[in-house]
Formats: structure tokens, C-alpha cells, sequence
């Protein structure tokens, strides 16, 4: 059920769930090249799409619209996107060797994965 509450405070918490969805993306990509001995462990990956599903469901639980409920993922896409530009001398925050230059679709299929199917089931979902 939907809470409903005046414009202002749903206004903030929907601003500061967006703001933790960029939060998620910065954090989960500079944890990104965590290695287990000599293999690579996207945890933090998994984390943050973990993350990401409880931002969704927070965002929902203070607005009916699924396109608003999903301004935290919307965040986190454009951050993560933004996270594949290079910056001040040309460093690349998702980019890597080897393996690692599948790094950003790992980032993408774990991280923003998860809410977005769970996004695809709420709003999928047949009234009866």
C-alpha cells in the first residue's frame, strides 16, 4: 500500500533515495575490481543491485508511479554511465585489462538488473 503524503516531504525522499542510487553506482564501481586471489569477484556488483532493489521499493512506498518509484535506478544508469567517460587525465573509472574490460556490462547486468525486474514484475502484474 502507498502511503500519500503532500508534495514537499515526497519531493525530499524521493530526491535523497535518487541521491543514494548515485551514491550506489560511485561505491559499487570503485569496489568493482575486487580480486579473489587472481579472479575477479564482482561483489560489489551484486551489492549494489541489491541496494538498488531497496531503493525502488523505498521509492515506491512514497509515490504510486512506477516512473517516479524508479528515479533511484535512473540515478545509478546515469551515474554508471557517466562512470564509463573519461575524466580529468583521461581516467576511466569502469574500464580495465583482461577481463576487467567486461567490467561495465558486469556492473550493469548485476547492478541494475535486479531492480529493473523488479520494476518489469510490479508493473507487469494483471489486476484482478
Amino acid at each position: 500500500m502507498t502511503a500519500h503524503f503532500p508534495g514537499w516531504p515526497r519531493f525530499a525522499v524521493l530526491a535523497v533515495l535518487a541521491l543514494d542510487g548515485v551514491l550506489s553506482a560511485i561505491a559499487g564501481a570503485f569496489f568493482l575490481p575486487i580480486y579473489l586471489g587472481s579472479v575477479p569477484l564482482p561483489v560489489s556488483g551484486m551489492i549494489s543491485g541489491l541496494v538498488n532493489v531497496a531503493l525502488v521499493w523505498a521509492a515506491l512506498q512514497w509515490t504510486s508511479s512506477p516512473r517516479l518509484g524508479a528515479l533511484p535506478l535512473w540515478a545509478w544508469v546515469v551515474t554508471t554511465l557517466g562512470l564509463t567517460f573519461g575524466g580529468p587525465g583521461d581516467d576511466i573509472v569502469l574500464s580495465g585489462a583482461g577481463i576487467m574490460q567486461l567490467s561495465p556490462v558486469i556492473f550493469v547486468v548485476l547492478g541494475g538488473g535486479p531492480p529493473a525486474y523488479y520494476l518489469w514484475r510490479l508493473t507487469s502484474r494483471v489486476p484482478t
